[in-house]
């Protein structure tokens, strides 16, 4: 009974494979779903409370020339790295050094700022010959 039901099981599962079955057929998908958000609206994803920093502009457009202060809020200072001469430290999420420049998007703002220097425990960015002081934000 025990080998006549093995069998039968074998031979069950090897059916579709005797007997040639077709591939199933592929899915074709009709409406593929997004998520956009109008400039101005709160993610509602990000957690409640929760204030976004100013993100560093891709490439350099020409709105780089406004008026107006930048807060230090703006900036967030993960990591800094002094070894020697060489100084680097993640601002808002990008890897930058001292002497290099970047534009902050803040709204539909753009502001160009320069990494003046980078210490232990702080980064100091220049706009507009005003110096911004940004803490380590230490966990």
């Amino acid at each position: 009974m025990k080998i006549l039901f093995s069998l039968l099981f074998t031979l069950i599962l090897a059916a579709p494979a005797l007997f040639g079955a077709d591939e199933p057929a592929a899915v074709a998908i009709k409406h593929k779903s997004s998520f956009n958000l109008d400039a101005g609206t709160r993610n509602p994803f990000s957690p409640i409370g929760w204030k976004p920093t100013g993100r560093v502009a891709s490439g350099s457009g020409s709105g780089g020339t406004s008026q107006g202060e930048v807060p230090p809020g703006a900036f967030v200072v993960s990591t800094i790295t002094v070894d020697g001469a060489t100084h680097f430290a993640i601002i808002n999420g990008k890897s930058m050094q001292e002497g290099q420049q970047f534009g902050l998007q803040i709204g539909t703002q753009i502001y160009q700022v320069m990494v003046k220097r980078i210490e232990d425990g702080q980064v100091i960015l220049t706009r507009n010959n005003e110096e911004i002081v940004v803490p380590l934000r230490r966990k």
